[in-house]
């Protein structure tokens, strides 16, 4: 099947999200490697209420976190984009970059592909200034994509969802502004 995407970059394509969709991201959110660096697996309704939450963005914004498919199957892998975060911090509001992949499209450069033409497509089509990553410190993988991206390391904090929680509340803060070198 044929799909339209926002945008490409060289494997990958970018849309909003499609009811189909659900069934597939309900299964890399079951898959509890994927979610290691997460406080807990998301349920069936609350992968259906982001789905909604990320039509809804791209809507009204024209960002969201992407559905991303390879170009060479059609198959759902997952996301990669953009999305607001508003919890109490001392650099919120602000725009996250962020991706989530099945296992099986990890160590294949998805993310790092995905992410760069995304900052591409922010910044050049929406016109945007700045972007964020967040990622409790132990995400070393989430990490090393936003270097090589990149982003700058800002600073630690701790993460106020995620209190409580020794293992995720220590979190990075990294930043790439629209300016800087040309990455994509």
């Amino acid at each position: 099947m044929v799909k339209a995407y926002l945008f490409e970059s060289e494997r990958l394509g970018f849309r909003n999200w499609i009811e189909s969709d659900v069934e597939h991201m309900i299964a890399v959110n079951q898959d509890t490697e994927v979610m290691k660096y997460f406080p807990s697996i998301p349920s069936a309704e609350q992968t259906k209420d982001f789905v909604v939450k990320m039509q809804a963005l791209f809507d009204a914004k024209g960002f969201c976190y992407f559905a991303v498919d390879t170009l060479a199957t059609a198959e759902f892998i997952g996301f990669i984009g953009i999305s607001e975060k508003d919890f109490e911090a001392d650099f919120t509001p602000c725009l996250d970059i962020g991706w989530r992949l099945k296992r099986s499209a990890w160590n294949k450069g998805f993310a790092t592909e995905g992410a760069k033409r995304c900052l591409q497509y922010a910044f050049e089509e929406l016109q945007l200034s700045a972007i964020n990553s967040i990622a409790p410190k132990i995400n070393e993988p989430s990490i090393a994509v936003m270097k090589k991206i990149g982003m700058k390391f800002v600073k630690n904090f701790d993460h106020p969802l995620l209190s409580g929680d020794d293992r995720l509340q220590h979190c990075v803060l990294y930043e790439i502004h629209s300016a800087a070198p040309d990455n994509f």
